[in-house]
């Protein structure tokens, strides 16, 4: 079963900045998709502010929409062992679009989005991805300070200045705004597990590199 955070708990979480990590933490707990999304809709949250990460060209007969988490193993597995064959024979080439959308099962996966969104710079988010992917199980342990510390190292190797870090981070209106974009894209999309993947419109859940590509080339008319 997919948890979902409330608005509340994260929006906490991230506007008392990583002092507030340290010693406590973002409650997570299980609630509906329409009761969340009237929620944010009330609070006058702007979901189109939000950027869609994305590779390949704009111009691709196939959009493949890939909805993750930073925290989810099969996920990491996708980044490392398919995502670089998708990329070499699909995106580069021009066949496909790639999207990237983040999901928030816990607080942990926001705060690594936040980083890896920091700069505002697509090449440099998906840089940044990379790094939490390949070092899931080292960055995810320890408490709550030391987790924050791991992703903010992560992001000062991929040039971001700790004044940076510390000011996304800390942005409490950036962090509810991503929740509310992912709750109302996660119920348009039928989103129940990660990774799950969203092939011209048609949502489908984890699959081997074969099996995506033969949905791809269909999706494509090749």
């Amino acid at each position: 079963m997919t948890r979902y955070l409330t608005l509340s708990a994260i929006a906490v979480a991230a506007a008392a900045g990583i002092g507030f990590y340290a010693t406590q933490g973002a409650q997570s707990t299980s609630t509906s998709l329409p009761s969340f999304a009237a929620h944010a809709q009330e609070a006058g949250i702007d979901i189109s502010t939000v950027q869609e990460m994305a590779l390949g060209e704009d111009t691709a007969p196939v959009t493949l929409i890939e909805y993750a988490s930073f925290t989810c193993p099969h996920c990491a597995n996708f980044h490392s062992e398919i995502f670089p064959r998708l990329k070499e024979d699909y995106i580069d080439t021009g066949k496909v679009r790639f999207v990237s959308r983040e999901v928030y099962f816990d607080r942990l996966g926001l705060w690594a989005a936040m980083v890896a969104r920091c700069s505002g710079d697509t090449n440099r988010y998906f840089g940044i991805a990379d790094m939490i992917y390949e070092q899931q199980r080292q960055w995810t342990q320890g408490e709550p300070v030391e987790i924050v510390e791991n992703l903010r190292r992560m992001g000062r190797q991929a040039g971001l200045t700790d004044d940076q870090l510390d000011a996304c981070l800390s942005d409490g209106d950036k962090a509810q705004t991503l929740v509310a974009w992912y709750q109302e894209n996660a119920a348009a999309d039928g989103i129940e597990a990660t990774p799950s993947f969203v092939i011209n419109g048609e949502t489908y859940r984890n699959m081997g590199y074969r099996a995506l590509t033969e949905l791809l080339d269909d999706a494509a008319g090749s």
